[in-house]
C-alpha cells in the first residue's frame, strides 16, 4: 500500500508556546489513521496544518504527492475538513446544504450528490427540514455528508464525536469504518481511547509536540510487555501455599486471591498453572489479562507509572 500522506519533522510554535517539534508519520492509502493526543496536544493545529489553513514554521508534508506548502490549491483539491464544530447552516435545509457545497466545489451533478449522500448518511427523511431543528448526531452527520461531496481522496475528521451521546457516537464510527471500506483515506484526531481503539488502523501517540510511540492497537499494547493473571483457590490456607511457591514472581496477595505479574505469553501462564497444579494445589478460577491501550497512553504521557 502506497503512502498518501507523508509528514517530516513538522514544527510550529505560537509566540513562546511550542506546539509541534519535529512530528513525523505517513498515513497509507485506505487506511484510518488515529492521532491520538491530549487536549493542547497539538493534534488540531497538525491538522490545520495539513488542510491548509496554517503555515508551519518548520519540516515538510505531501498529501498525494502534492506539496503541503507549495502546492496549496492542489492539496485543496484532493482533501477534505470535517473540524470539531460542525460547519452547517441553520436557515438552510440538510439537502440544501449539501446543494451549497456543490454548487462551490462546481459539482456538475450536484443535485444528484446531494440526494446520494444523504442516503449515504441515513438523513433521506430528514433532508427536507431545516438543519436548526436537526439533533448533535444529524447535524455532525451532515457535516461530513458535506466534506464527502465530490468525493475527496483524503478527509481530516477532527474529533468528530466529542459532544455525541454514545449511540450517536458508535453510529458515527461505523460511518466512518464504512468510508475506509470503500478506499478512502482518513486521518482522525481523538482524545477517545476506544475510539482510536475502534476504528485506526494505525495510531500516533502526540505528546508535548512529538510522536511519542506508533502502531497498530496491538502493536501498541505490546511495549508493556507486562500481563497479569489472577488465580483464586478455595481457602486462605491453600492461597498462603501457592504464595511461598510463585515467590519468584512479582505477587499481590489477597485473602483467597494472588495476582502474577506475567510478560503476558501465553508460555508463562501454562508455566505458573502447572507449578501450582503439579505440587496438588488446586486453581478454583483463573483470568488471564493484557495491558490495555489505556495503560500504553497514561504510561507515555506520564500520568501512569510502572514499575
Amino acid at each position: 500500500m502506497q503512502n498518501i500522506i507523508t509528514v517530516t519533522n513538522l514544527q510550529k510554535s505560537f509566540k513562546n508556546n511550542h506546539v509541534l517539534k519535529g512530528v513525523d508519520f505517513t498515513v497509507r492509502k485506505g487506511s484510518i489513521f488515529a492521532l491520538l493526543g491530549s487536549n493542547g496536544a497539538g493534534k488540531t493545529t497538525c491538522v490545520k496544518i495539513l488542510s491548509t489553513l496554517t503555515k508551519a514554521d518548520g519540516g515538510s508534508a505531501t498529501i498525494c504527492g502534492h506539496d503541503v506548502f507549495k502546492q496549496a490549491d492542489d492539496v485543496r483539491s484532493v482533501i477534505s475538513l470535517t473540524g470539531q464544530y460542525a460547519a452547517v447552516d441553520e436557515t438552510l435545509t440538510g439537502r440544501e446544504n449539501l446543494r451549497l457545497i456543490g454548487a462551490l466545489k462546481r459539482l456538475k451533478d450536484s443535485n444528484a450528490q446531494a440526494d446520494k449522500f444523504l442516503a449515504k448518511v441515513n438523513l433521506d427523511d430528514a433532508g427536507d427540514k431545516y438543519v436548526r431543528t436537526y439533533s448533535g448526531g444529524m447535524r455532525r452527520r451532515l457535516d461530513i455528508a458535506m466534506s464527502l461531496m465530490g468525493n475527496p481522496e483524503v478527509i481530516f475528521l477532527d474529533e468528530p464525536t466529542t459532544g455525541l451521546d454514545p449511540q450517536n457516537r458508535i453510529a458515527l464510527w461505523d460511518m466512518i469504518a464504512q468510508l475506509a471500506d470503500n478506499g478512502t483515506t482518513i486521518l482522525l484526531t481523538t482524545q477517545y481511547l476506544e475510539e482510536a481503539e475502534y476504528l485506526a488502523d494505525h495510531i500516533a501517540i502526540l505528546h508535548e509536540g512529538k510522536i511519542t510511540a506508533e502502531g497498530s492497537p496491538e502493536e501498541l499494547k505490546k511495549i508493556l510487555p507486562i500481563g497479569e493473571i489472577s488465580l483464586e483457590f478455595a481457602t486462605p490456607d491453600v492461597t498462603k501455599k501457592a504464595q511461598e511457591l510463585l515467590k519468584d514472581y512479582k505477587l499481590k496477595v489477597g485473602r483467597k486471591t494472588i495476582e502474577v505479574a506475567t510478560d503476558g505469553s501465553t508460555q508463562q501462564l501454562a508455566d505458573i498453572l502447572n507449578l501450582v497444579n503439579n505440587n496438588g494445589i488446586n486453581v478454583t478460577r483463573f483470568t488471564q489479562s493484557q495491558p490495555s491501550l489505556e495503560d500504553v497512553f497514561l504510561t507515555l504521557i506520564g500520568e501512569r507509572k510502572n514499575d
